[in-house]
């Protein structure tokens, strides 16, 4: 019989990242609650069902990923990763706190959610290509794409039950209590991390210090094909694919006019989706361009046929086919991106990976949002499927340059 710690758990086998995983798994329920109980709190309490309210809360919440690009990586690179996620986490867990004291007060208005989204963006964004090469530091380069998924299945699962237990506090108790679960969930991450073992962190070489570090890292994430390619398609999807909280929020309240337990339930559902997608990725082979494209192929059918939907149930199916097809594209691109890339140099192209694919989300959202608001929210998932087929091309278009085989 097959030991699972040399098979698709193997990454476990790391005390460290099974103490993060724990962690992490409380943090990211906390973080799934919070997401929709701002969604809702968005279109039902603070405006009369306004996507491009949403959409600019979205944008605001991403935009740091896009201006603070030139210094997140370099920060990853620079400095004690360990450190640097303890203090963003803290960061991230007190803009919940105050947020949900402001909605429990009775005091909340539209503007104090665009300030808190910016503020806890800011943090995030520090926080992203961080912890993504942590990863790395805690299991080593081989077990790295296994460590990925298990991130991956990890969050979903978590993400299966932080939106349905949000809608439930949302019908009995309240929305605020959710974004008060969120900032004390963080403490789960801080306490983790505090029992680390230090000495079995593979600490990466650090970054030297330059006055060209972003330029550097751009120019050298844009001298690799593979690089460029993956940066091109997380841009298409990023910017138009992955505003799940839009498609979600618009066909629950506007199409099927559900409540809150009910539009809880459908992200719980996509998330079910993407805990599929990753726990295949962390028992398969290393990822490639072909993969890629096979996913943002299946993600860009999996929006059509959410448009197309004709009911609730058809949707929340539609959903999790795109849930793992998404899961597909991260999983990937998280993966050949670090393993392709020299260790001084993976917090700048990891920044970049994260700021492109969420700070898209700063044009694209609002754009995605008026489109749900004048055409009717079927048509921005119509949005969303073509960015993901021409997504899907891209890496098409280079694999047929290269003359390698289309499918993964």
């Amino acid at each position: 019989m097959k030991n699972p710690m040399t098979g698709t758990f193997r990454s476990l086998s790391s005390f460290n990242f099974r103490l993060w995983t724990a962690g992490a798994l409380v943090s990211n329920a906390g973080t799934g609650m919070q997401r929709v109980a701002q969604d809702w709190l968005v279109l039902t309490q603070l405006t009369h069902r306004d996507a491009s309210a949403l959409g600019i809360v979205m944008g605001l919440q991403f935009a740091p990923q896009l201006l603070f690009l030139p210094w997140t990586g370099l920060a990853a690179d620079r400095l004690n990763q360990r450190k640097l996620l303890m203090l963003t986490q803290a960061t991230m867990g007190v803009f919940a706190l105050a947020l949900g004291v402001l909605t429990i007060a009775g005091a909340i208005r539209l503007w104090h959610v665009y300030v808190l989204a910016f503020l806890s963006g800011s943090g995030a964004a520090l926080d992203a290509p961080v912890r993504q090469t942590f990863v790395a530091e805690m299991v080593g380069d081989a077990d790295l794409p296994n460590a990925v998924a298990l991130n991956s299945t990890s969050f979903n699962a978590s993400q299966m039950i932080g939106p349905a237990v949000a809608g439930v506090l949302i019908a009995k108790v309240g929305i605020g209590w959710a974004f008060l679960f969120n900032g004390l969930s963080f403490a789960a991450v801080l306490v983790s991390m505090s029992f680390f073992r230090l000495a079995e962190l593979r600490t990466s070489i650090r970054a030297h210090r330059t006055n060209s570090g972003f330029a550097e890292g751009l120019r050298y994430a844009w001298s690799k094909p593979d690089l460029r390619a993956i940066l091109v398609m997380l841009f298409l999807i990023g910017t138009f694919g992955f505003n799940f909280p839009i498609f979600i929020s618009t066909m629950a309240v506007n199409v099927f006019h559900s409540d809150a337990g009910a539009f809880g339930l459908l992200s719980s559902i996509l998330a079910v989706g993407s805990v599929s997608g990753a726990l295949f990725a962390a028992g398969g082979r290393k990822p490639g361009l072909a993969s890629l494209s096979m996913g943002a192929g299946i993600l860009g059918l999996g929006f059509t046929l959410a448009a197309f939907a004709p009911g609730y149930w058809w949707f929340a199916a539609a959903l999790a086919v795109s849930g793992a097809a998404a899961l597909t594209v991260t999983n990937g691109t998280n993966s050949i991106m670090q393993l392709t890339t020299e260790t001084s140099m993976r917090g700048r192209v990891m920044a970049l990976r994260v700021g492109v694919a969420l700070g898209g989300m700063t044009l694209g959202a609002p754009i995605v949002g008026w489109v749900a608001n004048y055409f009717g929210p079927r048509w921005s998932l119509a949005v969303g499927a073509g960015a993901c087929f021409a997504a899907a091309l891209v890496a098409v278009y280079v694999l047929v340059r290269r003359k390698e085989p289309l499918v993964a």
